[in-house]
């Protein structure tokens, strides 16, 4: 019998579910089979167990880079998920997205193999590290690589050769992506901790950050206050610190909500002072002082002052440049700066390591410029996150046209949300609203969710041009043809979504140079 028991004579699937006792090691799951082994936190961890010497394979839908990836590394990758994928095997890995009535899960069950979600994994990988987990609704594949990057570039002794698992792929050098995922030799491990199951309750780091806590995947948590809830319990489970950002309304709630001693043990770092945050509850406040880009260069400038006592008798100012641009990535590094020195490395050296980090892939990642027009690639699906997008865009290309392709992800979250997509999407020039990518959900389940959920909201408000500046089209390469037609000259144009519109990037590129336009433009 699996560890996700059937409960009258229905296989239970439950992501909160803890499989193991906190002893076990990656060493007794035996092979293991992932179930969607393609998907971004799936092939890391699959890497990661391979490289620990773990018997692996697993199964996917179709191939990808990711499989091919794994495939190159050794790892029997099977295309169509059926019953003799799990034959044989010790453990099988499923994440959220997939089903009880998955023909590998039922055969797994049948045949008394241990189910585990990916979360359980992570936790065993975490057993035997001094491990660094980064939770969030926004911000935590770029704050997780940050804090990897420096690692790997600056760590000495048992910090050098950090293990990672990022739920995204890194730039690296001349357009080389790196994989999200690493089993090192060192003793620290940085893990990326997906809090929209529920599951992230089951880790028990040395140090938490937690980017924000503002109110997502309520199609699982139900109410803001739930959400705030996991976050709260999700920071007690931190033995060393919490590092927490104190610039999100929800997170101040979280650390109003802690346990004195936990909120003794929390850092806050925010571009406010004491005075504007409030109530602190006991925690130290470090200030991101100073911040400021240079228009056009993408040079993210700021100054870290670190109270005395934290890492050292004396107070700090650290000078900070970044080569990834916007606020939001001041405090994403202002959270891996002082993690870092909270893990023993001279707060100095971090700082100047995390300066040569190029971003995490799909991240304000530009994908080329074709007859003066600019392509970038940014996986914001949140309203804040698209908003700090925005804001990142204007202050690198504050005399072009902003053109946004948008690609909802869920229906769940372009319901709860259409307003507040609306407003952030209202601060470019130009806006064309895609079909929603489904992920785990179905159209049928959401009959009245399209791209005209957003569309009649962004109609409401006060923005010029009227009726002109937003638009739904269903089929994204209807829309990336759309709106080459529509730039000229000196324009950027984003395409935006946690989905696959990342696609269309080529597209756009290829129709760009096809298109005519006069020389004006």
């Amino acid at each position: 019998m699996s560890d996700n028991q059937r409960e009258a004579g229905t296989i239970i699937l439950d992501p909160t579910h803890a499989s193991f006792a906190p002893e076990e090691t990656v060493h007794d799951l035996g092979a293991t089979h992932f179930i969607g082994i393609g998907g971004a936190g799936m092939s890391v961890l699959a890497e990661m167990l391979h490289e620990q010497g773990v018997e692996v394979d697993g199964s996917d839908r179709e191939p990808s880079a990711k499989t091919d990836r794994l495939q190159s590394l050794g790892i029997t990758v099977e295309f169509g998920q059926q019953a003799k994928n799990v034959e044989g095997k010790n453990t099988v890995v499923f994440s959220s997205a997939i089903k009880p009535d998955n023909p590998e899960i039922v055969a797994a069950h049948e045949a008394g193999e241990r189910i585990v979600h990916r979360s359980d994994i992570l936790a065993l990988l975490m057993n035997a590290k001094r491990a660094v987990t980064v939770a969030g609704a926004h911000g935590k594949t770029t704050t997780s690589s940050m804090l990897a990057h420096i690692l790997v570039n600056a760590g000495e002794g048992e910090l050098a050769d950090p293990s990672y698992a990022i739920g995204g792929s890194i730039q690296g050098k001349d357009g080389a992506i790196l994989d999200g995922g690493h089993a090192g030799k060192g003793n620290v491990l940085v893990a990326e901790a997906d809090e929209s199951d529920g599951s992230f309750a089951k880790y028990h780091p040395q140090i938490a950050i937690i980017t924000n806590s503002e109110a997502d995947h309520l199609d699982h948590y139900g109410t803001q206050d739930n959400y705030r809830a996991a976050f709260v319990d999700h920071a007690g489970h931190a033995t060393k610190a919490v590092i927490m950002c104190g610039d999100d309304e929800g997170n101040l709630a979280v650390l109003r909500a802690l346990d004195a001693t936990v909120a003794g043990r929390t850092i806050v770092y925010s571009t406010r002072n004491a005075a504007e945050l409030g109530d602190l509850n006991g925690a130290t406040l470090v200030r991101i002082e100073s911040e400021s880009e240079t228009a056009e260069s993408g040079a993210e400038h700021f100054t870290l002052h670190i109270p005395g006592g934290l890492i050292g008798e004396e107070e700090r100012r650290i000078a900070v440049t970044l080569t990834v641009p916007g606020i939001h990535n001041a405090r994403n590094a202002s959270a891996a700066i002082i993690a870092a020195a909270l893990l023993g490395m001279d707060v100095e050296r971090a700082s100047a390591a995390v300066t040569s980090f190029l971003g995490a892939a799909r991240r304000f990642q530009v994908r080329g410029t074709v007859r003066q027009v600019t392509v970038v690639d940014d996986y914001a699906h949140h309203p804040t996150e698209i908003a700090a997008l925005l804001d990142a865009a204007r202050r690198r290309y504050p005399q072009s046209k902003i053109r946004v392709i948008f690609q909802p992800h869920l229906f769940s979250r372009t319901r709860f949300f259409s307003s507040e997509f609306a407003q952030a999407l209202a601060k470019t020039d130009d806006v064309i609203v895609t079909g929603i990518f489904p992920a785990r959900e179905k159209q049928e389940d959401f009959p009245d969710v399209t791209p005209a959920t957003i569309v009649d909201e962004a109609l409401k408000l006060e923005h010029e041009p009227a009726k002109d500046w937003i638009r739904g089209v269903e089929d994204m390469h209807t829309a990336a043809q759309m709106m080459v037609m529509r730039a000229h000259h000196g324009d950027v144009i984003f395409t935006v979504g946690a989905g696959d519109i990342t696609q269309m990037d080529e597209v756009i590129l290829h129709a760009l140079e096809a298109h005519r336009w006069d020389c004006e433009g």
